[in-house]
């Protein structure tokens, strides 16, 4: 999927004689398209107007929305990247746009965790309310001539149906609901926040919150990634993975002690989950813990799954170990 102007050579050659035609349909189409209905939840908890006035405005040129929109997003987060260095990191020249893959490892290898959030507009401007700027793509043209784009959504007003973006040449650019979200569904409803590590979106599931930090822990490595564990088993105390992955990240910087409370916690968040109880025995045995580590390896040999041999054979290692 292409972004920013980006179409196929065909169609490109064809635009000066279809443009008429295709901005009456265009029109067409957007007038068809009906006004996004928000949840009643949404309409009684955010207020009737929002904007985030200190959003810095990158004025997009030809083919570099998506390395404007991330530097607007980044330094909104107080990182101090220009446009200029994004362009060689996210722009594929000969494909005339950005990629979404890109976008998202620009801004892990920049220190900050991208957050894809639930394509609707209850979850857009629930974003905008909790203070995050959000990345949004859309396709401003049909499906068979996609013309992608990139903005940032930094405001909203409820009475009067419009969402306030950073776009284009045009700051505080005002498009009403309806025709956004044409342009936006167009693109699957495609936006993320990106946020330093232990910070989390105004509403994330425990899952995607996971696949997000492990992510940017490949990039960034264990010990950037840590306060970003330890905030999301603050947030979601229930998430038995949350809590494993804190246990192998204190692990891997030296924390022993804190790795064996974090995989302690993540059995008693989930008792079959076989891998925290293998990680709890194989650390209880390493620090000379036979006993606690006997019964962590049986609990985790009892599970059926891809852990059961590995426990087995940990427990056989125990035994030889204790003859």
């Amino acid at each position: 999927m292409m972004h920013c102007r980006d179409r196929q050579p065909h169609a490109r050659n064809a635009r000066a004689a279809g443009v008429p035609a295709l901005v009456l349909l265009l029109l067409t189409l957007v007038g068809c398209a009906s006004t996004p209905q928000l949840a009643e939840s949404t309409e009684r908890e955010l207020p009737r107007r929002a904007l985030l006035e200190d959003i810095p405005f990158h004025g997009q040129r030809d083919y570099q929305c998506g390395p404007a929109s991330l530097a607007m997003v980044l330094n909104a987060t107080g990182m101090p990247v220009d446009v200029d260095t994004l362009i060689p990191q996210v722009f594929l020249p000969g494909r005339e746009g950005s990629v979404q893959p890109e976008m998202l490892g620009t801004v892990r290898r920049h220190g900050r965790i991208p957050f894809r959030i639930e394509g609707s507009m209850d979850a857009l401007l629930t974003e905008i309310d909790a203070g995050h700027p959000v990345v949004v793509m859309q396709n401003l043209s049909l499906p068979a001539w996609p013309v992608w784009h990139y903005a940032v959504a930094i405001g909203f007003d409820l009475d009067e149906e419009t969402l306030i973006l950073h776009s284009g040449m045009e700051p505080e650019r005002v498009e009403s609901f309806k025709r956004f979200d044409a342009t936006w569904a167009r693109s699957d409803r495609w936006a993320f926040v990106a946020l330093p590590p232990g910070e989390f979106p105004a509403s994330t599931d425990a899952k995607t919150a996971l696949d997000a930090i492990a992510d940017f822990e490949r990039v960034q490595g264990v010990k950037t990634a840590l306060p970003a564990w330890e905030a999301l088993v603050d947030r979601q105390p229930g998430a038995a993975m949350g809590h494993f992955a804190l246990g192998n990240a204190r692990y891997a910087t030296g924390d022993t002690q804190g790795a064996m409370s974090a995989f302690e916690d993540a059995v008693k968040a989930d008792s079959e989950l076989a891998v925290a109880w293998l990680n709890l025995g194989l650390l209880q045995s390493e620090l000379g813990e036979g006993e606690k580590a006997r019964e962590a390896l049986q609990r985790a040999a009892s599970i059926p799954g891809p852990w059961q041999k590995q426990a087995r054979e940990a427990l056989d290692d125990l035994k030889m170990g204790g003859e």
